[in-house]
């Protein structure tokens, strides 16, 4: 997986981690929130990219325990994770950036069109 290539959901998994370790049902929560229900992880899919991101360095598994009988484990964004989304975001931040600048000339702005 590489920083040019970061799906969105990837994204939004790295920034949910960014604040605190979270476990994968929490993970699931702030995705939702941070896109504001537009990504809908599911469960296998959410895992998948966990593992993923665990062996690109980007996060690592934090701690686990058992909560109503069942195996909660978290994971926490590594210092790598973090530069990697510091890096993508000024990417994206540039890109609307571009964007906006050519809608503007054009008489559009952004969330709104004539």
């Amino acid at each position: 997986m590489t920083e040019r290539g970061m799906s969105e959901q990837v994204f939004l998994i790295l920034t949910a981690l960014a604040d605190e370790p979270k476990h994968g049902y929490g993970i699931v929560q702030a995705v939702e929130k941070l896109s504001e229900n537009r990504v809908r992880l599911r469960v296998g899919t959410l895992y998948g990219v966990l593992d993923r991101l665990v062996a690109d360095g980007w996060a690592e598994r934090d701690k686990e325990e058992i909560h109503q009988g069942r195996l909660r484990r978290y994971y926490r964004l590594t210092d790598l994770g973090g530069r990697v989304l510091a890096e993508q975001a000024r990417r994206l931040a540039a890109n609307a950036a571009a964007a906006d600048s050519v809608l503007r000339a054009r008489g559009w702005a952004l969330g709104g069109g004539a």
